[in-house]
């Protein structure tokens, strides 16, 4: 029986904390690139390391994507530099697809490209990050890709924070959706009912959650 796509976020959720890709450090916290300051972070870098959970994650997006992007809209899956590249390889061998990567910026030199491999305009590109914070980055992959003259309304994450209201507005207004595996509710959800996060630690998890633009440590 195939899992479910709930299924699949609890178990994310758990391979996450399992491989301690989630971070916790409410006293010295972490600084987002937004500059927010978080008492939590989350590094899906650290999933390629781990060849059983590499692989299950990968199947897992490869499930997401054909459950809920749909498989009939994508010639192309294309990585986000740096950390999407990865899934995107994975994801691509797995479905038989063509794969290519964006860079953040052309690269300076040489043909100066920004999309490495080949995206053919018209063609209907979907793009895999390892997550999604304020969703920044990702208007500006999808923007680089119709620039280029192909269609990309598809964005495919492990991770989301899903707590910027605004940026999912912005998102939104360009047509993008993102896709993920799993939430700050699955992690939190399944940290608590196995033992992997403490009461306090939840508990200052959910109030940088609640307020991340003014949260600051000791409040």
């Amino acid at each position: 029986m195939k899992t479910s796509l709930d299924e699949c976020s609890r178990r994310t959720a758990q391979l996450l904390l399992e491989i301690d890709a989630v971070r916790f450090r409410a006293e010295d916290p972490f600084r987002l690139a937004s500059g927010r300051l978080s008492p939590v972070y989350v590094d899906c870098r650290r999933i390629i390391s781990f060849p059983e959970a590499r692989s299950e994650i990968s199947d897992m997006l490869v499930q997401l994507i054909v459950q809920d992007a749909g498989t009939g809209r994508i010639d192309n899956i294309a990585g986000g530099e740096t950390a999407g590249i990865p899934f995107a390889a994975f994801v691509a061998e797995r479905m038989g697809l063509p794969m290519s990567y964006i860079r953040k910026k052309p690269k300076g030199y040489g043909r100066n490209a920004r999309i490495e491999g080949e995206i053919l305009p018209r063609q209907r590109v979907l793009l895999i990050e390892d997550l999604a914070t304020d969703g920044g980055s990702k208007l500006g992959f999808v923007n680089a890709i119709r620039e280029f003259g192909a269609e990309c309304t598809e964005v495919i994450v492990v991770f989301h924070y899903g707590i910027f209201p605004e940026a999912e507005a912005e998102l939104s207004r360009n047509r993008i959706r993102i896709h993920s595996l799993c939430t700050w509710g699955d992690i939190l959800a399944v940290g608590s009912e196995r033992g992997l996060i403490d009461t306090q630690t939840i508990r200052i998890v959910r109030d940088f959650l609640g307020r991340p633009q003014e949260w600051k440590p000791s409040d």
